[in-house]
């Protein structure tokens, strides 16, 4: 037995609808929305009561996808701090290549996105920066130059 793909990522949200609509104008694409609740949510996550709502958004491409939770029932819980420096352990970012990282910038500010440092530049391949985005996500983007 072999592995097939990675699947999704998921990342827990505190307002699903500002999630989908930053990671809308990122570029990805709404594929279905829904809400789970019953014994196989409890089942399938170990905890009981479980209801929330999911967004699973694709890449154009179709390759990536990212499964976007809000929890209703249990509350979600925080990781301790509201913004969590990019060393912190666990999840530590999600990373996109972007045409025009500076565009792509100027998009995301209005959905709340703040630049962590600077956009940089690794050598004569790539603009890199990290954006915080929705409950503290931190993204990361990446553009090809030269």
């Amino acid at each position: 037995m072999t592995l097939q793909r990675m699947d999704n990522v998921g990342i827990v949200v505190e307002d699903l609808d500002a999630a989908v609509a930053f990671f809308t104008e990122l570029g990805m694409e709404v594929e279905g929305r829904a809400r789970i609740e019953g014994l196989f949510a409890d089942q399938t996550v170990g905890l009981d009561g479980v209801r929330s709502d999911i967004a699973m958004m694709r890449t154009p491409d179709g390759h990536g996808k990212l499964e976007l939770a809000q929890y209703h029932a249990p509350a979600a819980v925080g990781a301790g701090s509201d913004d969590p420096p990019p060393n912190t352990l666990g999840l530590h970012r999600v990373m996109f290549a972007v045409d025009d990282i500076d565009d792509t910038i100027a998009r995301l500010r209005p959905h709340g996105a703040e630049l962590l440092g600077e956009v940089a530049r690794y050598e004569d391949l790539y603009r890199l920066c990290y954006l915080r985005g929705p409950s503290g996500i931190i993204v990361a983007l990446a553009e090809r130059i030269g």
